[in-house]
């Protein structure tokens, strides 16, 4: 189902939604969890389209509710979890996932962000730790438009290892929050002011 996908999906994104990927080269293959801030619903469809790898995003519970949604998004990869609490059945498929060297893809701030400010929550973190799992950041630049050319920066992979060893209380992990929401911000950083200054 993946490669049908990719093939139906191909030119109807391309030519709908134009997006550029900066910094492809520091993609990892393999285990390792992309991270990315969330702009609008379209965010997921196109960055599965411009990594061109099978990823497999956390994806709400209610966006399943649909039968033939879910059957899809179950079938390209996607896994369904509940933000309203600890889902113990997705932690464990995510878990799953990463010790067999499959990419997870997350949106760390739970749901889309009207402002730039960049917060998470801590089950990134826990995946990360407990998997020993490099992450990806990602900076979506803008809200997709329909015919509007769209960025999406890469930035260089990093691990939480300074926790590998700490036990997992709240205060581990929102230390380790700061470190990915630290790492968003640099990228994010590194390309507004390259804008700001020209």
């Amino acid at each position: 189902m993946y490669i049908i996908y990719l093939i139906l999906a191909f030119l109807p994104l391309t030519l709908l939604f134009p997006t550029i990927v900066v910094g492809r080269k520091n993609l990892r293959k393999g285990k390792c969890i992309i991270t990315a801030n969330h702009r609008s619903n379209m965010d997921a469809i196109i960055v599965y389209h411009k990594f061109g790898r099978k990823l497999h995003f956390l994806a709400k519970k209610e966006l399943f509710e649909n039968k033939a949604l879910g059957s899809f998004l179950r079938s390209i990869g996607c896994v369904s979890i509940d933000r309203q609490g600890a889902d113990i059945k997705a932690m464990k498929t995510t878990l799953e996932l990463l010790k067999n060297n499959k990419t997870v893809a997350i949106f760390p701030q739970g749901t889309r962000a009207h402002t730039e400010d960049f917060d998470i929550k801590n089950g990134v973190c826990m995946f990360a730790i407990k998997s020993k799992a490099p992450i990806v950041p990602i900076y979506i630049k803008k809200k997709p438009r329909l015919f509007c050319i769209n960025k999406i920066y890469v930035g260089e992979p990093f691990e939480l290892s300074e926790f590998y060893d700490k036990k997992l209380t709240k205060e581990a992990l929102d230390a380790a929050g700061e470190v990915v929401i630290q790492k968003h911000n640099e990228l994010k950083d590194k390309y507004t002011k390259k804008k700001d200054k020209k």
